[in-house]
């Protein structure tokens, strides 16, 4: 009795398996419900990007600057790309990649070029309230000071603390006349109001290899992702917490001068 019972177990577990085998081989090759995020470019917003100024100032004197501040990145497979279990299991298993549902990368569906279209009118509201927030920041009137920002190909909202840093630091420096930057390269993210305040973004732990890979030695991260920052931090790169504009700055001014910083 003991071996026919052992039999009819093995030929009911081999029964069994085969619905299972076949889910597996359709796993394969079926898309699946994911986007697979890496680390993106970055852009140095005191400079040039594709041949043209990332910000250019009127009606008021601009300094020349050294140092950089590098607006960060990911880049994530499109809203139309399939992506398979080969390319979620790659992405779990390796540090510059990214798994994320696909409906938290793009909330809202849509096409690729509804995305594209999404990202483009986050990108000019960024730069909206980055204008704001850094003439705000100044003292100054958007009657009188005139600022344009350029980032061909870029879309979304997280660059604005890093444009409204660049409009401060061409406009007014350190306020001592020196550079924010201390002619460090300075790299981050963070979406901004127009009243200065920063928020959270998607995509930190990525973004922290964007900048060091691009030379960046301290990375401006929203406080409330402090943890993720910190979770695969490149090493020579030092995390400055924020919650503001105002703090950014002050931050930066102490970090020349050797003085503590918020830290992650």
């Amino acid at each position: 009795m003991g071996a026919v019972f052992r039999l009819g177990r093995i030929k009911g577990l081999a029964l069994c398996a085969l619905p299972v085998v076949g889910l597996l081989g359709s796993a394969v090759f079926a898309p699946l419900p994911f986007s697979v995020a890496q680390p993106g470019l970055t852009a140095n917003v005191l400079g040039k990007y594709h041949g043209q100024p990332v910000v250019t100032i009127g009606g008021a004197p601009v300094r020349h600057t050294s140092g950089q501040l590098r607006m960060t990145t990911i880049v994530a497979t499109g809203p139309d790309q399939d992506v398979f279990l080969g390319d979620v299991l790659d992405g779990w298993f390796r540090t510059d990649r990214a798994v994320m549902p696909h409906d938290s990368v793009y909330p809202g569906g849509g096409n690729t070029r509804q995305i594209e279209q999404h990202n483009a009118r986050e990108m000019k509201q960024s730069q909206d309230s980055a204008t704001s927030a850094a003439l705000g920041y100044l003292g100054k009137s958007a009657k009188d000071v005139q600022v344009k920002l350029r980032l061909a190909d870029v879309g979304g909202p997280s660059a604005g603390l890093l444009f409204a840093l660049g409009i401060v630091d061409k406009v007014a420096g350190d306020g001592g006349g020196g550079d924010l930057t201390g002619g460090r390269v300075i790299a981050g993210t963070g979406t901004i109001t127009s009243g200065g305040k920063v928020g959270a973004v998607g995509g930190v732990a990525l973004k922290t290899q964007a900048a060091r890979r691009d030379g960046a030695t301290v990375f401006l991260v929203p406080k409330d992702e402090c943890s993720e920052a910190r979770a695969e931090l490149p090493k020579g790169l030092r995390l400055v917490s924020v919650t503001s504009l105002k703090g950014a700055v002050e931050a930066l001014r102490n970090l020349k001068k050797g003085a503590a910083v918020p830290g992650c």
